[in-house]
């Protein structure tokens, strides 16, 4: 069964006992956790429960204007006055060059792509968080208004190591 199939299967399972007086748009923890969208990167790993935290992936956990506009979000109309970057170990980001990936992509694709796509690449994680950490802070509607740190997830133990920036 292909896996959207699965999870509208599932959903319908899990809906017999939802209840929306239960469930909340903000977070129980006032947390953010802006993060890469790699699957080792969990909810359980963190240590989190839904409704803990406001979860904001896309690849390499990379401060993109889009990252920041959800943030800013989550701080002013939802509470949470916390952010986490959290970036990890063995990264698809950090395995080839952005021109690599523009050249790989394109051409499995057969064509150059109709809008322009920035991928991130980078070599070094704890560069990349502190890259990141310094994005976030510097934006006038965070800075000295939310408090954020930076870490890596070492896949290899399943750790958060904190990166000062």
């Amino acid at each position: 069964m292909p896996a959207i199939n699965r999870v509208l299967e599932a959903n319908l399972h899990n809906s017999i006992n939802y209840d929306p007086k239960d469930v909340s748009p903000r977070p129980r923890m006032q947390l953010a956790v802006l993060t890469c969208m790699d699957t080792r990167i969990s909810l359980p790993a963190l240590g989190l429960k839904v409704g803990d935290a406001h979860m904001i992936r896309n690849a390499g956990g990379i401060a993109t204007d889009d990252a920041i506009r959800s943030l800013v979000v989550s701080h002013y109309l939802l509470g949470t006055n916390e952010i986490m970057v959290i970036n990890h170990t063995d990264c698809g980001l950090m395995k080839a060059s952005e021109s690599e990936l523009h050249h790989k992509i394109e051409q499995e694709a057969g064509k150059a792509p109709n809008a322009a796509v920035h991928f991130h690449a980078f070599q070094d994680v704890d560069a990349n968080v502190r890259q990141q950490l310094r994005r976030l802070k510097s934006h006038n509607w965070l800075e000295d208004r939310v408090k954020i740190r930076g870490f890596v997830f070492e896949v290899e133990t399943g750790r958060l190591r904190e990166v000062h920036g």
